[in-house]
């Protein structure tokens, strides 16, 4: 280990034992809100693990790994007898275990399944010639073309689906860079970002817009799926630029110019294992693309069948299965049992509680709500955190109406909300399309960062200042009555169900804020669509 690594793990393990002797007590934990020993634990290994992944005084993997472990050894059934803490229900030690069978790992295991066939057959390349010759050879405007078709993908299928697909397209493009030129992580970028931001167009697009959706219509508040375009679509228009223009200034393109003329696409191949390749993808696509509503089926379970299928034709062997991005499975765990300790534990249901709402003005509450999401969303599943959130704020919204009526009213802050928890990007483990960008090795973990927070919280004022503007011309009709949903009150939030496709989640919030039966199921970072967590999961 270097110096500097050295140095990194001090900071970053001084801090996260500074979090074990915290007086909560004196920040309002207290009484029913009081924090008990576990949660305390969740607190710490919370922050060692945030520091670890912005640091790295560790891979990022390895980190995930040491989570699942530290969280088995100290917080379940099964920890060590000096941490176990009597009158207080640890976590099953199996729920922990389990994270490294989520089925959002399974949606990733499919993606890469895909990817490394499209990658075999030369799919990828052909398809890449395909979608992106309309926009000619300028680095600049096939960046743009990559990012306008992840995010019209993404409005209709899962994110993480959507970047697995099109990260596989975007291999053989990657390699016409030079070694030094730094557009290459601009274009690895690129798709989470397409993927991410693509998804808050439509309301099936992620989660959370299913989620906030159902419960304002719980509330007696309605948007129409055509109303949510009308000012999502401009809305994602309107950051696809931001984003766009921020990736050409953090990460100037050396090459002048792009051809697409790439090895190996010179046609596609039609030999026997090429076909079932192709039919496999075809299948996968057209499945995500029209939702279990129609055909019945999961994304996660979809994202299974290119892996019987390849494994079976021998299109994918023993060598290929071994080359495939194991490490990134093993982060995206841990971000899965970070979002399981902070919800199983009650930690999270205690911090939200604990924040004075009803106290906030109109503007502080807007803004309050929105960093809170923001802030979550980027430790935990998007979908996670706004069920954990929307049963909560649908309740302070409706309670507070006559004052955010300037603003919009519930129905704008709700909106708002469902944006800022797809918002949530600065991390590799933020959402399963971050995680799939990493894995490239293209991007790093700075400029992720970097590139999240601006987009993060542009992405918030962007939404306060479109929810205003469309206060102003009356676009949201509040009914003359509107009653919070009882049940939201009662019990918090559960655990996010791994990514199930949005029109499953958008559940009443009643619904939504009863505690779920099996409780081992976390959602995430992936995006992730029916985001894991994802956002499919994965959105």
């Amino acid at each position: 280990m270097t110096k500097a690594k050295l140095i990194k793990l001090i900071i970053a393990s001084v801090l996260a034992i500074a979090a074990l002797f915290v007086p909560y007590e004196a920040l309002g934990f207290v009484g029913d809100h009081a924090l008990n020993p576990l949660e305390i634990r969740v607190i710490a290994i919370f922050v060692m693990a945030a520091l670890f992944w912005i640091l790295q005084p560790f891979p990022i993997w390895s980190t995930s790994m040491f989570v699942i472990v530290l969280m088995i050894l100290t917080l379940s059934n099964s920890a060590l007898i000096p941490f176990r803490v009597e009158g207080v229900e640890p976590l099953k030690f199996k729920d922990i275990m389990a994270t490294f069978a989520n089925p959002i790992i399974m949606l990733f295991l499919g993606g890469f399944f895909l990817a490394s066939a499209a990658c075999k057959y030369n799919m990828d390349k052909n398809l890449a010639r395909v979608l992106l010759k309309p926009f000619g050879k300028d680095p600049k405007w096939v960046l743009l073309g990559l990012m306008i078709i992840t995010a019209v993908f993404s409005m209709f299928m899962s994110n993480t689906a959507t970047a697995a697909m099109m990260l596989a397209i975007l291999g053989p493009v990657l390699k016409l860079f030079d070694e030094n030129d730094r557009g290459k992580a601009a274009f690895a970028l690129a798709i989470p970002l397409g993927a991410n931001i693509g998804g808050m167009g439509t309301p099936i697009g992620t989660p959370p817009n299913a989620i906030a959706l159902g419960a304002l219509q719980s509330s007696g508040f309605n948007i129409s799926f055509g109303q949510w375009m009308e000012f999502g679509v401009p809305y994602v228009i309107v950051m696809m630029i931001l984003a766009w223009f921020l990736l050409l200034k953090l990460y100037p393109i050396k090459m002048k110019e792009m051809n697409l003329d790439i090895e190996g696409a010179e046609g596609f191949d039609k030999s026997p294992r090429a076909i079932i390749v192709y039919i496999t993808f075809a299948v996968c696509v057209i499945l995500w693309v029209t939702g279990s509503k129609v055909h019945g089926l999961n994304d996660n379970v979809i994202a299974m069948i290119p892996m019987a299928v390849f494994a079976l034709t021998g299109v994918i062997n023993k060598k290929d299965l071994n080359e495939m991005s194991w490490d990134v499975l093993w982060l995206v765990a841990g971000g899965f049992a970070l979002g399981l300790g902070l919800q199983q534990t009650g930690l999270a249901k205690d911090l939200i509680n604990a924040i004075p709402f009803n106290t906030w003005s109109p503007v502080v509450l807007m803004v309050g709500c929105g960093f809170i999401c923001l802030f979550m969303a980027n430790f935990m599943s998007h979908t996670s955190t706004a069920s954990l959130l929307v049963p909560i704020f649908i309740v302070v919204a409706v309670s507070c109406k006559e004052n955010l009526a300037p603003l919009g009213g519930v129905t704008s802050l709700m909106v708002a909300v469902a944006f800022a928890s797809s918002l949530g990007m600065c991390l590799p483990i933020s959402t399963p399309p971050n995680a799939l960008a990493h894995a490239t090795g293209y991007t790093d973990t700075r400029g992720m960062a970097i590139t999240g927070i601006v987009m993060g919280i542009g992405g918030l004022v962007l939404s306060w200042i479109m929810m205003f503007g469309l206060s102003k011309v009356n676009f949201f009709e509040d009914p003359a009555e509107a009653t919070a949903p009882a049940a939201a009150v009662a019990a918090p939030a559960p655990a996010a169900p791994v990514y199930a496709k949005p029109a499953e989640v958008a559940a009443p919030a009643e619904t939504i804020a009863e505690p779920a039966a099996d409780s081992a199921a976390v959602a995430i970072p992936a995006d992730s669509a029916a985001k894991v967590v994802v956002d499919s999961t994965a959105k």
